[in-house]
């Protein structure tokens, strides 16, 4: 119990970690809270400095869902069959650490890449299948926003298909619910035809 608490503790501490902002400070790039979309996720950092910053932002946002779910395979074992519902909490405390950073006064970004990362170490086709949807999508509307609202509809489908752990499935439509939270004010601007493409 102590190992459970205390990962989870530590994968929302790492979840809150703003990459985003690191890397604009890094390379010498405007504060992504106060320009574009104000939000430090990679699609922010993508139009404000580049595909370096999108890129590197992107990667580090996954390794931020994945690094805590992978830890909890690994030390998690002695619960048991309790084991797969401790990893999907850890795995949601990630993401909610991410969207909610407790060193960005819990103001941070939409929570799609650190998913990413979550289910690609809970479900790896399922992420596979999602990061097709996602760039399907993408080239197809050109509009970061749709794309990953079309891979948050079908999180929970995907997971459902490629993995039979309950406790995954429930925290896919966890995520998929969050995802689309954070994404009202695109929904918004998507259905007023105000959305920008890339």
């Amino acid at each position: 119990m102590v190992s459970f608490l205390g990962l989870t503790l530590l994968a929302y501490l790492m979840g809150s970690i703003p990459t985003g902002l690191l890397v604009a400070r890094f390379m010498g790039g405007p504060d992504p809270r106060r320009w574009g979309s104000g939000n430090v996720g990679a699609a922010n950092l993508y139009r404000l400095l580049g595909r370096q910053a999108g890129g590197i932002t992107f990667l580090g946002d996954v390794a931020k869902g994945a690094l805590p779910v992978l830890l909890g395979y690994r030390l998690l074992t002695p619960l048991g069959p309790w084991q797969e519902g401790a990893v999907a909490l850890v795995g949601a405390a990630a993401v909610l650490g991410h969207v909610f950073p407790v060193y960005l006064g819990f103001k941070g970004g939409k929570g799609v890449a650190t998913s990413f990362g979550v289910v690609a170490v809970v479900a790896p086709l399922a992420a596979v299948n999602l990061a097709l949807v996602y760039a399907l999508a993408l080239t197809q509307t050109r509009i970061f926003s749709l794309s990953a609202l079309f891979a948050a509809w079908l999180l929970p489908l995907a997971v459902g298909l490629f993995s039979d752990s309950k406790a995954y499935l429930l925290l896919a439509g966890g995520l998929s619910g969050l995802i689309l939270f954070t994404h009202r004010q695109n929904l918004e601007r998507l259905f007023k035809g105000e959305e920008p493409r890339l």
